[in-house]
């Protein structure tokens, strides 16, 4: 058995004890459920955008405890004010150690940014739950589904006002599960059986994913001279976590890859 195979186990567990505990009426009524939502994609796509996806993360089951002191409603808020243009809050707690209190508190301390609830969607529960913790936008992982799913899934989602990042790892999972009714593809350079990254996945398969979809590069992004190389293959956000998690100032990290983009072009 996997890891992936281990997470999803786990999550259809946990999924189980949410339905039971929270029913979806009980999820609908939640204030957040009704605020309009923000795009991604335009935050992505706008004159001037970062590309950023700043991600808050805790810890991983490849790497264990990245930063297990940062606070999500703090470092997200500083995420925002260094530029970044969406954010990505984690949620999953045996694997990653993140809650539906971080999003939460990432919601309240972002009103204006945009944001992914990261995580293993295995059902339309997680969608609903999605919309009603104040996220913006939900994570498919065609590792994770079936092309069946996908469909139904991002469908429900644009229901519910929400964006739909799919996320592949090669060839084989972008022809199989790409649909029209996702808004964003990204291509995960860390595969999730083995947890091996490599950064030339995203340069590999960005021919292959049609223009009108915002092409995201996910994880192993390091430094600026990668980012603006996926960018001229024609990667609109790129996806970062570990590499700000893991200093003493995530936000501040930021900045300093923001500023380095920023001169590059300038240049």
């Amino acid at each position: 058995m996997t890891i992936l195979d281990k997470i999803i186990a786990e999550k259809r567990q946990e999924v189980a004890r949410c339905e039971a505990a929270t029913p979806l009426a009980a999820l609908q009524a939640l204030p957040p459920f009704t605020r309009p939502v923000l795009s991604a994609r335009a935050a992505l796509t706008a004159a001037g955008s970062s590309g950023i996806i700043a991600e808050f993360k805790r810890r991983s089951p490849s790497k264990g405890v990245i930063n297990g002191t940062a606070e999500a409603g703090a470092t997200t808020a500083g995420y925002a004010a260094a530029g970044a243009a969406v954010l990505s809050v984690l949620t999953d707690e045996p694997f990653f150690g993140g809650t539906a209190d971080d999003l939460r508190a990432a919601r309240a301390a972002c009103p204006g940014t945009p944001i992914l609830r990261k995580d293993f969607i295995i059902s339309e529960y997680q969608i609903t739950e999605a919309r009603a913790l104040g996220a913006d936008l939900i994570l498919l992982i065609a590792s994770c589904l079936t092309p069946a799913e996908v469909v139904q899934f991002s469908q429900y989602a644009h229901e519910l006002g929400l964006e739909v990042l799919l996320e592949v790892h090669d060839e084989a999972e972008l022809r199989s599960h790409l649909a029209h009714s996702v808004d964003l593809v990204g291509v995960n350079n860390r595969n999730l059986a083995t947890f091996a990254t490599d950064v030339e996945t995203s340069a590999r398969l960005a021919a292959l994913i049609p223009s009108t979809f915002v092409k995201v590069a996910e994880s192993g992004l390091q430094h600026a001279s990668t980012i603006l190389a996926l960018r001229q293959a024609g990667y609109q956000g790129f996806l970062i976590g570990e590499t700000f998690m893991k200093t003493t100032d995530p936000a501040a990290a930021l900045a300093g890859l923001v500023a380095e983009l920023s001169g590059a072009v300038a240049s």
